[in-house]
């Protein structure tokens, strides 16, 4: 099956063969879609990965990189902008030839970030990361790269990310799953879900005082067309939904008994952990209840911008990251 998402320019698509999941299915001849920037060192001590967030891509997260300025810093790090399973460049319901549609697996933030050791070292035969840095559900993936991997990476960076989903946070996750499911049962068209998860999407992306602010009610229109219109260039309904499913089933604690503190006792890496005190989407409590059982280094940014709080303080943002991936490791 084609797919029109596809990036030219440094895209990369590798084929890391057949990958079984955590719940038994297989994806067969998994693809892992990637951009690279910067040099690696001769030691290979300088690769960081950077997996995508809901809904984006590696080009989402390659705009991210680049020079002293940017979040992550190619003059310095072996930067790796990874797709995520499900976000239409890896394998993916929209394009899997053997597996589309409902035929596809469902997969697990887990079995993204499995996906992406393979990868790792079957495609770029690294065998250890200097950082993981992620955001949203990227954030998500480094999480549960502490946990599963604890002795792959050095330090890792996941910003408005979750161990495991607040209540509120799985309603969120139910309302565009329903929307999707219900417009699918009732045989709406892909542009009419699209329509009413972005509404959803938009409602709570960032908070009632930022929409107040920032929106007039006489601009509202406005608006809301370009909500619909940014929608349009990366919605697909079939990977939008396997992706909730992955996050709605996201608990880094589930192969501990479901207890955090255990957990938390196999980190081995450093963490910088960034959260946005009002986030509507990723609940911060988690993340920082964390943070306290493995002493990691915290960033709280709260500003009215929501769960896109790091973007409304890149500056900060930025200056706290790099302090924290340039500080020299201890030994």
């Amino acid at each position: 099956m084609s797919n029109p998402y596809r990036y030219a320019g440094s895209l990369r698509v590798a084929n890391i063969g057949d990958l079984k999941l955590e719940n038994g299915a297989v994806i067969q001849d998994c693809q892992s879609g990637y951009h690279t920037f910067g040099k690696l060192n001769p030691q290979k001590s300088n690769a960081l990965i950077f997996p995508s967030w809901f809904g984006g891509t590696s080009a989402g997260t390659a705009s991210l990189v680049g020079g002293p300025d940017k979040l992550v810093d190619s003059t310095k790090y072996y930067v790796i902008c990874l797709d995520a399973l499900g976000d239409g460049i890896s394998s993916s319901p929209t394009n899997s030839a053997t597996q589309p549609g409902d035929a596809f697996p469902r997969f697990t933030i887990r079995d993204m970030v499995t996906s992406q050791v393979v990868f790792l070292t079957k495609t770029l035969g690294l065998k250890h990361l200097y950082a993981v840095i992620g955001g949203s559900m990227g954030g998500m993936q480094a999480f549960q790269w502490m946990v599963s991997y604890p002795y792959f990476m050095d330090r890792v960076v996941p910003y408005v990310g979750s161990t495991r989903l607040t209540s509120n946070d799985l309603l969120f996750i139910e309302a565009e799953l329903s929307a999707i499911r219900n417009g699918k049962a009732c045989g709406m068209s892909e542009e009419k879900i699209r329509e009413t998860v972005a509404r959803i999407q938009s409602m709570v992306i960032q908070t009632p005082a930022y929409r107040v602010r920032t929106t007039s009610r006489a601009d509202f229109q406005k608006y809301l067309n370009g909500v619909d219109a940014g929608f349009q260039k990366f919605f697909r309904t079939a990977d939008w939904e396997a992706q909730l499913d992955a996050m709605q089933a996201h608990d880094i604690s589930k192969p501990f008994d479901g207890d955090m503190k255990k957990a938390a006792a196999v980190v081995k890496a450093r963490a910088l952990i960034v959260v946005s005190r009002q986030d509507h989407i990723v609940n911060p409590r988690p993340a920082l209840t964390f943070a306290g059982l493995i002493g990691a280094q915290t960033l709280i940014l709260d500003n009215d911008c929501g769960h896109l709080a790091p973007g409304c303080e890149m500056a900060r943002f930025v200056k706290t990251v790099h302090a924290f991936l340039d500080a020299p490791l201890k030994k």
